[in-house]
């Protein structure tokens, strides 16, 4: 849903409206306002120009690394899943008043607060000799910058997970990266969904078009896993599953027919789960 808030001009008469759209607390769906990234001013509709009435938040940091710059159709849910985090740790981290209302524009950290500087430079060091005496040492070398990049990731263990199939069905579909960022596996109406490892969920609801009633779990500061379609949900934000734990009925919930659409991301990018799971 797009929220505009902006001024209406014809000839000399200006008709000033305002149209806003309120959420409750909690995060379903999270529609994006328009309020242009050129001078302030967009155009999104015919006849209607929108008029920022100060500066998208954020605005400084775009294009540093651990940023994002919301796109039209954006929401909170899918911002989260494409840079591996949760889409409460955003709001946290942004300072959302409303985490459901984010603006066309507006720039997100992506990243924890604590993680340190990208770039960091130390001082230049010279070594002047005076005129006529010997230069018994060779001067010292002027330092290049020193580019530090963020922490990584706790290594090994957090690449050791120990995935499980999350379903029992067949594989109808199989990953590619440009159609299908998962596995669509078969079962019945009702089929138990299992967490594919331990893990803690930071979704569970319909906020994400396409992917009807969603869990995603969040397993380390690499994984998360995905759970689409499902009939019921059985677990909600916040609660921590154990590998093999039913936390879902698969079901049929924006999909054509009954099929678990199953992903793992890693650091918020679709990878292919044949990497991953075991064979069988």
């Amino acid at each position: 849903m797009l929220v505009s808030r902006g001024l209406k001009v014809w000839g000399s008469v200006a008709l000033a409206g305002v149209v806003l759209s309120g959420c409750g607390t909690r995060l379903t769906k999270a529609p994006v306002e328009d309020r242009g990234t050129s001078a302030g001013v967009a155009i999104t509709q015919p006849g209607t120009v929108l008029v920022a009435d100060k500066p998208l938040p954020g605005a400084e940091n775009a294009g540093k690394p651990g940023y994002y710059t919301v796109k039209p159709s954006d929401t909170l849910i899918r911002i989260g899943l494409e840079s591996g985090q949760s889409w409460k740790d955003l709001a946290r981290w942004n300072n959302l008043d409303n985490p459901n209302l984010i603006e066309v524009g507006q720039v997100l950290r992506v990243v924890p607060p604590d993680s340190p500087a990208v770039v960091t430079t130390r001082p230049v060091v010279t070594t002047v000799i005076a005129p006529g005496a010997s230069n018994s040492k060779a001067p010292a070398a002027t330092p290049a910058p020193v580019v530090s990049k963020p922490a990584p990731a706790a290594s090994g263990g957090d690449d050791d997970v120990g995935f499980i199939w999350p379903a029992s069905g067949s594989l109808l579909a199989g990953f590619d990266e440009a159609r299908n960022k998962g596995y669509d596996i078969s079962g019945k109406a009702g089929d138990p969904v299992m967490a594919a490892a331990d893990g803690r969920v930071v979704y569970a609801g319909a906020g994400l078009r396409g992917y009807g009633n969603l869990i995603i779990l969040k397993h380390n500061n690499t994984f998360l896993t995905a759970y689409a379609h499902n009939q019921t949900l059985l677990v909600k934000e916040d609660q921590s599953v154990r590998k093999g734990q039913k936390i879902a009925e698969m079901g049929s919930t924006d999909a054509d027919r009954v099929k678990l659409h199953f992903e793992i991301r890693r650091q918020g990018k679709p990878v292919d789960p044949s990497r991953y799971l075991p064979n069988r």
